[in-house]
Order: structure tokens, then sequence, then C-alpha cells
């Protein structure tokens, strides 16, 4: 049997999860899920929706339910649900009421692994109680942090003998790899529901499911700590700023070269107004790649002009921030290095040598370390601290997708406020 496609809405709009999954069905969806989200939103009429829309699909319903188990599967299953969600962590007690109320009711049970300490053990255990499915599920914010599911699954899969299913950032890339490691069903959200063509982003993936072949995804890829330059250098300071609920920019820096992008780890520089010399002399203890962001007091003189931006190029520095002044623009434009800075003035300073290269500076009250990372472009620059990196960029690269989406919705003739659902969402 081929592995089947089951597409999780995880909206919290009912208008756009049935336009989505409308789409995701014509291009090959197997099952349609109405996500955990969409059933808080909306609730099960999320699912009667689905089932009056798609009689002949099956519908699931991820309830993640912990408690009361009899009474969740039999409103989910009258409401149209052929699969109803527990979670693992749930009691024995309440999968027990789970399964035969489903047998009661007509649905299947899928047990979701998610979180559960030992799941080829609580997937053995789960699958005695008299469970459908077992879920293997990696959750969002630890798909964040580069998280894959695909060790557990190839494990649980060897453990049981009933249907197991994947989900967790699961593309057109690594589809053919679940099937692989023995998912049964392949559980896809973003990598469909976020695409601007949703129906040809359900096919790539049906056809890798079918072939068994990694198909190249251009968006819902996770970068690791090898590709974070590679991945931030497709998002906006903008998408960084709210994958980091709408803070890490740096007040009062200014972009100097317009349209110059600029990522990078960074090394940090403390001087005193004027004083160019530890600016100078950092250029040549940083790395290729490297953002040297530099704290001047916010002061004139200049600390930065032409000559140190051609040291700077050669080097293959990818940029400089200046909390303070920097001087020759004309030049520095005609180089196209990206410069950011909080001040322009035609005088330089003096290199005196105080100060300190690769100590914690703070800018406008933000903290900069050597080793986080900074992302500049013609809104500005913001900062992510090292140990967050990875999972800041992934969740800005998820910012710009679910972006992509509604830009795409716009463009079809609707408007922000429509798209955006305003008036349902406004705070009461």
């Amino acid at each position: 049997m081929k592995a089947r496609l089951q597409v999780a809405l995880d909206f919290v709009d009912l208008p756009r999860a049935l336009r989505v999954a409308e789409q995701a069905v014509e291009g090959g969806a197997d099952w349609l899920e109405a996500g955990t989200p969409l059933i808080k939103s909306e609730g099960l009429q999320a699912v009667r929706a689905l089932r009056e829309r798609w009689p002949g699909l099956t519908i699931v319903a991820d309830m993640k339910t912990m408690d009361a188990g009899r009474a969740e599967v039999e409103y989910a299953a009258k409401a149209g649900a052929k699969v109803v969600g527990v979670l693992g962590a749930a009691s024995d007690a309440t999968i027990r009421e789970c399964v035969e109320a489903g047998r009661n009711y007509g649905a299947e049970i899928i047990v979701d692994m998610i979180q559960v300490s030992d799941p080829v053990v609580r997937a053995r255990e789960v699958e005695a109680l008299g469970a459908s499915y077992i879920g293997i599920h990696v959750a969002i914010d630890e798909q964040m942090a580069g998280r894959t599911p695909f060790e557990v699954l190839k494990q649980v899969a060897e453990a049981v003998s009933i249907p197991v299913a994947v989900a967790g950032g699961i593309n057109s890339e690594t589809a053919a790899a679940a099937v692989e490691a023995g998912a049964a069903i392949v559980i896809v959200g973003g990598a469909i529901t976020k695409a601007k063509d949703v129906r040809e982003a359900a096919a790539q993936i049906r056809q890798a499911l079918d072939e068994g072949t990694s198909v190249k995804s251009e968006y819902f890829v996770r970068a690791g700590e090898a590709d974070l330059r590679e991945q931030l250098l497709r998002v906006s300071a903008a998408n960084v700023s709210d994958a980091q609920h709408r803070s890490g920019d740096l007040p009062g820096i200014t972009p100097r070269v317009p349209g110059a992008k600029m990522a990078g780890p960074v090394l940090t520089v403390r001087t005193y107004p004027g004083d160019w010399a530890k600016p100078v002399e950092a250029i040549d203890e940083a790395e290729e790649g490297t953002v040297l962001v530099i704290d001047a007091g916010g002061s004139l003189p200049a600390v930065w002009g032409e000559l140190a931006t051609h040291s700077a190029v050669q080097r293959k520095l990818a940029g400089v921030v200046i909390h303070g002044a920097a001087r020759d623009l004309p030049e520095i434009l005609a180089l196209g290095f990206p410069l950011f800075s909080s001040l322009v003035t035609p005088t330089a300073g003096e290199p005196k040598g105080f100060g300190e290269i690769g100590a914690p500076i703070r800018i406008a009250g933000v903290t900069v370390r050597t080793g986080d990372w900074v992302v500049g472009d013609d809104d500005g620059v913001c900062v992510i601290p090292k140990e967050k990196a990875v999972e800041t960029t992934n969740r800005a690269m998820d910012v710009l997708e679910r972006e992509n989406r509604l830009r795409q919705e716009i463009q079809e003739g609707s408007t922000l406020s429509q798209v955006a659902y305003l008036l349902k969402w406004e705070k009461r």
C-alpha cells in the first residue's frame, strides 16, 4: 500500500483551512486533518465542514486528548472524524476509553507520542490497548531547534505491527525518507499549507512518496549550524525581529549602503569616540564572513572610513555595524560593502588604542557578544543571541513562509485586513 499523505490544517480560521484543503486534495492529499489550533479556534464545526465537503476522505480530528477520552472521541466521531488523536502521555484508562468509544462510534484512534519519554515502550503499550495508529511527532518548537523525527520513527515502526504516522517538518525533500524509515502515513503541515501554490506543493510531496525520491524544496527546509548564513541571507531583518517576538533590533543604527544585505557572526569592538585603532585591528583578527560590531559610544568623530572598508573587503568580512560615526560614504557605496552606523561625519578621529576586541558591548540597551549573529538590510540591524541562532533562523524562515502565503492571497484579490481576520481576532 502506498504511503498516505495527511495534510495538517493548523489554521485558526475555517475559511482559509477549507480553501487550502481544496487545493491540497487536488494536489493528491489522502487524509485531511483538522489541526489542534483549528479545533480550538473553530470547534468541531471544522470537522463537520471538512466531512460535508469531502464525504469520501478520511478526516482526522487532532484532539490531543489527555482526559475525558470517551466524551471527546464521541463528539469528534459524531462530527465526522474517522480518526481521532489522543496523546500517548495520557493514562491507560483514558486511552482505553478512547479506543472503546471509537469502536462504538466508528472512529479509529491514533496515539501521538509527542513528549513521551520512551516512545518505543509506550507504542507497544498503546498497541496492546487497541490503538489503530501510532503517531511520531516532533513539536514545532523543537523543529525550530533542528530536531527531526526519523530516528524515533524507525525504532517505533520496527517495534509495533500497526501503522505509524510521522509529523515534524516533513517536506518534499524528506517525505520519501520518512517512508523509508517506516511511516505509513506522512503528515505534512507548513510545507503545503504555507506554500504559494498549495496544489503544486502537495503534488510534489505526492510525487516524492510515490516515486521514493527527494524533490528539491525552495522553502520549508530548516537550517542547522552549517547553513545559518545561507538561510539568514534569505530572510529580512524584519523577519528576524518578528521571530524574536518583535525584538532584537539595534535602535538608531541606519543602513548607509542601500540594498546591501548582511548576515554573519559577530566580532565585537569597544572603542572611544574617534579612536579607530581597535576597529582597524579587529579587521585583521576577524575570520572570513564575520560582521564587526563596534561600540564607539554613539558619538563623533568617525572610527571607520574608505580605507578600513577596503581592508574589510580584502579580508572578506560580511559587514560592519558602528554605534558611532563613519565617513567616506561615496567610496563605500561604490564598494557595495554593508555599512550600518548611527552617525556620519567628514571628520575622523585619532588612533589611540583604547578599548578592547571581543568583549560584550551594549548598544541602545541591547547586549551584543562575540559569536552572536546579526542580520542587516534596508530596515536596519537585528541581533540574534548565539545560543538561539538555529532556532531564530528557522523561526524567521517560518515568518517568511507565512508571509508568502498571505501575500499570495492578497494578490488573488483579498486585503491584509481580510486575510488576517482582524475583526475576529481583535482583543476584546
